[in-house]
């Protein structure tokens, strides 16, 4: 047998290794260096995941489902699916339980099965499914999965007649989890079918969720026995297929390093660096509030502050400085209004913004575009 698990393999090799590490979810994950509690680790997703299912919520549920679905995310779905951003997997879990409770339906995850599409998913998706077979295709996935998503972990394994390309989830055993290992199983499939004929069917679907009491609603989805309790989600083919070639059409030439570039750092570990991206993420979509912030990682506004601490931040100066940061794109890159850049940003007026980056760069909003106008827009 021959298992490949570059997911893993990269953990081995990563400096941190050498502490001890506990990875436990209950309310986040927590590394335990030499027994000594350290800072919690908040999983997170690419916002690529989102792709088309704002459309998806619209169509299906109505627009005031889709609201809905925004409060129980923590922020506008819509603003970011097409955008580059991290979002805690919690946000995720989330979102699929307030559509599930919306539809009616113990069974979303099958709904969203059928339409999950990992060629989608931004530069991972094209990187990915740019390889020529689905043997190097798989590989990539596990390759460039840090780039897409954190303390999840992707593996294949051969034995001498089938191959099981396997995904193992970070949110794996929180409530509300059956969607997401259907919708899971979906994604691997649709890797699949890129390379695969339209007749190609795998020998079995597995489920890391409990047998639930319309077991045949899943193989009628799949087309194949679905076996549960499994160790992680997979989806098991003929190994031959892993040699299938993806039809001859304009495929994307890109490398590793396209996707490292895309997503400098990969998908962030570090508490500090997770809040980053859900502050940058929530003005992105309006208002940042700390209470949205604590709630899309699964925190409490007491523990995400301690927690910040911990890291040597805290909440108010990061915003601060993410909207200083954004202010000063928008005043070189952009034409936009003084006004408009104050509102985009969530500043009560024109004038508290102004106070506040002056404070910041020592300049007026119009003194820096004045400054910088010659980098040119």
């Amino acid at each position: 047998m021959k298992v490949v698990g570059y997911g893993q393999l990269e953990t081995l090799c990563e400096p941190e290794f050498y502490s001890r590490r506990l990875t436990v979810w209950g309310k986040r994950y927590r590394r335990v260096k030499w027994g000594v509690q350290a800072i919690a680790f908040v999983p997170v997703i690419s916002s690529h995941v989102f792709r088309g299912l704002p459309a998806f919520i619209q169509n299906e549920l109505g627009p005031a489902a889709l609201r809905r679905v925004n409060r129980a995310a923590g922020f506008d779905i819509a603003l970011i699916e097409d955008g580059n951003f991290f979002v805690p997997q919690q946000s995720m879990v989330g979102l699929t339980t307030a559509m599930a409770k919306l539809a009616g339906s113990d069974h979303l995850g099958l709904l969203l099965a059928p339409h999950m599409d990992v060629t989608a998913y931004g530069m991972f998706g094209r990187y990915v499914a740019g390889a020529e077979t689905l043997r190097e295709a798989i590989a990539r996935s596990i390759a460039a999965l840090r780039y897409h998503s954190s303390f999840d972990d992707l593996s294949c394994t051969e034995t001498t007649s089938t191959f099981s390309f396997s995904y193992k989830s970070a949110s794996a055993n929180v409530q509300g989890y059956d969607t997401i290992a259907s919708a899971a199983a979906g994604e691997l499939l649709s890797l699949t079918r890129v390379y695969l004929p339209e007749t190609a069917r795998p020998l079995r679907v597995e489920l890391d969720i409990a047998r639930p009491r319309q077991a045949s609603l899943y193989e009628d989805v799949f087309q194949c026995p679905v076996v549960f309790n499994a160790p992680a989600v997979a989806v098991v083919f003929e190994r031959q297929r892993l040699m299938a070639r993806a039809p001859t059409v304009q495929r994307s030439i890109l490398t590793l390093e396209d996707v490292a570039r895309d997503r400098p750092g990969g998908a962030p570990r570090q508490l500090a660096d997770v809040a980053v991206g859900q502050i940058r993420t929530q003005l992105a979509t309006g208002q940042v509030s700390i209470d949205a912030v604590a709630r899309s990682m699964d925190l409490s506004v007491r523990t995400l502050q301690r927690e910040l601490r911990q890291e040597g931040a805290d909440f108010r100066g990061l915003t601060s400085s993410i909207r200083t940061q954004r202010a000063a794109e928008l005043l070189r890159g952009t034409l936009e209004s003084i006004t408009n850049i104050s509102e985009e940003l969530g500043y009560s007026s024109v004038e508290a913004f102004s106070r506040a980056f002056r404070k910041a760069t020592g300049l007026s909003p119009r003194e820096f575009r004045s400054e910088n106008a010659s980098l040119g827009r």
